[in-house]
């Protein structure tokens, strides 16, 4: 494809997010509504959202964080725990608003504590997912301390996953943020049931960026960024146009004090220019062509539900991302922070536009703090 100047695109939607909840929660929900028509919510909040009218009152806390004139929705999931009941699936799937249940092994990632330590203790609530045809999404990392953490994705696929989608064919089943060769393949070889989501950083970044001249706690995600290898399977599989790989930021906000810390938390941030990005990774594999399939159509065809309608420009504009959003150590440091992205996402002046803050993303805005 030639070098455009600008891309039209049918809206997105973001198949794995996290928003967090209370004041992250009012600053980080208009980033994703800007961009994307709909959202599948995490629920791994403390406590977890492990029931259906948990995930209304979540739900209801999203809605009223959108800013006024922008159009979103967010898609709910509950937290797969050990003591959830069939009848709370049921429940979920006629809710209308709940559209999947996520797995988290017990101390694989943030707030997993309260997650599974045997999943075979869940087989009549994911027989009942089975039945109800609601999806299972997995935090496909075992989290055994003796599993090299680079190996965690493939060690957990062959020991968890592949025996679980034998147990249950018909189960929907997302493999969340995949990161390596191993998930690729997995997900390529499975049913038609079995799909799988791709960040834009582990599209971008490989583990060396980690370590780029010290270490980079901003850059620290679980699953972790892998070699060089695996990203260029990722690359591959997101832009080769196979229908069951799609668009999950797996955006996770933190404050930078618990970023920049001792025992600092996974997560990247990138709320702020997620499409953006994904142009990027699309245009330097001369596939931009297929990003309206992968950022737009894959996902709610695997979900069951119907494409947007809503269109969006992005423009070659480039554009230099804050170096912090917020205040001091309650800041957010985004992905790419002071640095340059080739894309600008044109939105209508109904929402927030891209470069000049809004008074609803004005605070996003690193302010100097005043001297003591």
């Amino acid at each position: 494809m030639s070098d455009p100047a600008a891309l039209f695109l049918t809206r997105p939607d973001d198949w794995h997010v996290h928003v967090r909840d209370g004041e992250m929660l009012r600053r980080v929900v208009p980033a994703t509504a800007r961009q994307f028509a709909r959202a599948i919510i995490m629920p791994n909040l403390v406590p977890p959202v492990a029931t259906t009218e948990l995930a209304r009152q979540y739900r209801e806390r999203i809605l009223a964080a959108v800013p006024s004139g922008a159009s979103f929705e967010p898609l709910m999931t509950l937290y797969l725990t050990e003591n959830m009941s069939p009848d709370e699936v049921a429940e979920a799937k006629a809710s209308g608003m709940v559209h999947g249940v996520k797995w988290y092994p017990a101390g694989a990632t943030t707030h997993s504590q309260f997650g599974v330590e045997n999943i075979s203790r869940c087989d009549a609530v994911v027989a009942a997912m089975e039945e109800h045809d609601l999806p299972l999404l997995v935090h496909a990392e075992t989290p055994e301390f003796d599993v090299d953490v680079f190996d965690r994705e493939a060690v957990f696929i062959d020991r968890h996953l592949v025996p679980l989608v034998a147990r249950f064919p018909r189960l929907r089943l997302v493999v969340e943020h995949l990161t390596t060769r191993h998930g690729v393949q997995f997900v390529r070889d499975a049913s038609a049931r079995v799909a799988g989501t791709i960040t834009v950083h582990h599209l971008l970044l490989n583990r060396n960026a980690l370590f780029a001249g010290g270490l980079r706690p901003h850059s620290f995600c679980l699953p972790v960024l892998k070699r060089e290898e695996h990203r260029l399977a990722l690359v591959e599989a997101a832009t080769g146009g196979n229908p069951r790989y799609f668009l999950g930021t797996d955006s996770a906000p933190h404050r930078r004090r618990d970023k920049e810390a001792a025992c600092g938390c996974a997560g990247v941030f990138t709320a702020h220019a997620a499409i953006e990005l994904y142009a990027e990774v699309f245009e330097s594999a001369g596939a931009l062509e297929r990003l309206d399939a992968f950022a737009s159509f894959h996902g709610p065809d695997f979900y069951g539900l119907p494409r947007n309608t809503q269109r969006i420009r992005l423009e070659k504009h480039p554009w230099r991302v804050p170096d912090c959003l917020g205040n001091g150590d309650d800041a957010i440091v985004p992905f790419r922070a002071g640095e340059l992205v080739k894309w600008r996402l044109v939105v209508e002046e109904r929402s927030a536009p891209a470069r000049v803050p809004s008074e609803s993303t004005a605070r996003f805005q690193c302010r100097q703090e005043p001297s003591s």
